[in-house]
């Protein structure tokens, strides 16, 4: 018991002391300065791509990858969105919006909301970057910050630097948030069958979910892009239906709900308490956990599709950010805005969505979010799966260090289970901030390289064609593989989208 307890202390003074550094120093003097800054400036240089090509972001997932040097289909446009997606449609979604909203209150949702608008101009630039700079293997490609860090900047030691913190990040941290948040979800439903807080349900649902993921995983990257593509629609649709059941229900407090997110995102109280920089912090925070737009971690997924210009996996990945943030964070901050009536007092921050449901849909509805939330988390899981492969394979081609990677995602998967909540996210916040910061410092000088394939792409679209790209375009630009004029890479024949 006195173990017990020093560790319980132990764990609540590491948590404050990171959450300080969080808070009072890196985010706020640092890193949400920076991105904004920098999203300005890919914004105005890219001509308010984000918004100006909206319609085209659509019409480009039809893209049709090419043949693969195995002889089988590459990863398609659709397909690497999924795997994207998978990793960004995750507890950032639901989990991480009612930790924002218990923190920063609703006018975190606000920020939230202005910097997915911005930073969206951030994921096109650095997933059209991943796309320009991508190498070949053998199922078709991969790339991702490390590999335009040596390539577009010559800084091999600059993608070494990221490929670590992106495998601590997301195979370690995040993975371990993901199989957390499972655990607490799944206890909440089994709240009145398995009664106390014992060791015995973390470890059983720790030891099925690290057997269903070593079963995707294994299969490579093209099991786990169908995986994600199988899941990902069915849950979406299932959270936004119901998502759309509760505001019908409540359609009465839906003016009164966004005037309430205005209000605390400029409230006078908020700003005579010093409290309005927690509000904008959580919204930014939470919001690139969710979308990680800026963050680095899409671009490895864009990178791994087969299309025939650079611009268009940038596009894609952009349309991936609104997904994210204007409508699937967006109906977990109406679900608990609207289902907050002195209802969920004393409940946990992570907990809110599902506890907001059952308020409103009835015991039933907690059990669907259990799924939802599950399902989630593991999607999420596979994503960060692929995300730390990538880069491990930068780093080196042993087969042998792939083995091991895999062992030890899995073991942070069942770690995480075990852990603490409050520790998991705040670890999370650190490193997903030292990720970005890497990031956005490589892509900010090679932002003009994104501007000047932009150019040539809206200019191929005026033309009528469907834009392909090959690399004596631009033969000055330094370290392209792929985009061979031939064509063999581009798969210009084989992808022919409709003008």
């Amino acid at each position: 018991m006195l173990l017990a307890a020093e560790a319980t202390t132990l764990d609540a003074r590491l948590t404050e002391a990171i959450a300080f550094f969080n808070n009072e120093i890196f985010w706020s003097w640092i890193l949400i300065p920076l991105l904004v800054v920098v999203s300005l400036y890919f914004t105005i240089g890219s001509g308010l791509v984000q918004v100006r090509l909206l319609p085209e972001m659509f019409r480009v997932l039809r893209s049709k990858p090419e043949i693969a040097p195995d002889g089988r289909k590459a990863v398609s446009s659709i397909q690497a969105f999924m795997i994207s997606a998978a990793a960004r449609i995750g507890t950032g979604n639901i989990i991480g919006v009612a930790v924002a909203i218990s923190l920063g209150g609703p006018g975190a949702v606000f920020w939230m909301w202005m910097m997915a608008l911005i930073v969206g101009a951030a994921s096109f630039v650095e997933s059209t970057l991943a796309q320009l700079y991508k190498v070949r293997d053998s199922s078709g490609y991969r790339g991702g910050p490390s590999y335009y860090m040596e390539r577009g900047l010559g800084a091999r030691w600059a993608g070494v630097l990221f490929s670590i913190t992106i495998l601590a990040t997301f195979a370690m941290v995040f993975n371990a948030v993901q199989s957390n948040t499972i655990v607490g979800a799944v206890g909440n439903s089994t709240a009145n069958v398995v009664s106390g807080d014992g060791w015995l349900l973390p470890v059983v649902v720790g030891a099925v979910l690290v057997g269903v993921t070593a079963l995707v995983i294994f299969g490579g990257v093209r099991r786990i892009a169908h995986t994600a593509q199988a899941l990902i629609p069915s849950f979406a649709l299932a959270y936004l239906v119901l998502g759309l059941v509760i505001m019908v229900m409540n359609y009465q407090q839906i003016p009164a709900m966004f005037a309430l997110i205005v209000e605390h995102a400029f409230g006078v109280r908020e700003f005579a308490a010093a409290g309005l920089a927690m509000v904008i912090i959580q919204g930014v925070r939470r919001g690139m956990f969710s979308n990680e737009a800026g963050l680095g971690s899409a671009p490895v997924a864009a990178a791994s599709a087969s299309v025939s210009h650079p611009v268009k996996q940038g596009l894609v990945q952009t349309l991936g950010v609104y997904f994210d943030t204007l409508v699937v964070c967006s109906m977990t901050a109406f679900i608990i805005l609207l289902g907050y009536q002195g209802t969920l007092d004393g409940v946990r921050e992570p907990d809110l969505t599902q506890h907001a449901v059952t308020a409103m849909l009835g015991p039933w509805s907690m059990h669907l979010m259990t799924l939802i939330i599950v399902l989630v988390a593991f999607t999420s899981v596979l994503g960060n799966y692929y995300y730390g492969e990538s880069n491990l394979e930068y780093l080196t081609e042993s087969s042998n260090a792939m083995f091991v990677y895999k062992v030890l995602f899995l073991t942070a998967t069942f770690l995480g289970a075990l852990g603490s909540i409050d520790l998991v996210w705040t670890l999370a916040d650190t490193t997903m901030g030292l990720m970005a910061l890497v990031n956005l410092v490589a892509i900010t000088p090679l932002a003009a390289v994104a501007f000047r394939l932009l150019k040539d792409y809206t200019e191929q679209r005026k033309q009528g064609l469907d834009p392909v790209f090959t690399r004596d375009r631009m033969p000055d630009l330094r370290g392209v593989e792929c985009w061979d004029p031939e064509g063999k890479t581009a798969s210009a024949a084989g992808e022919q989208t409709s003008s």
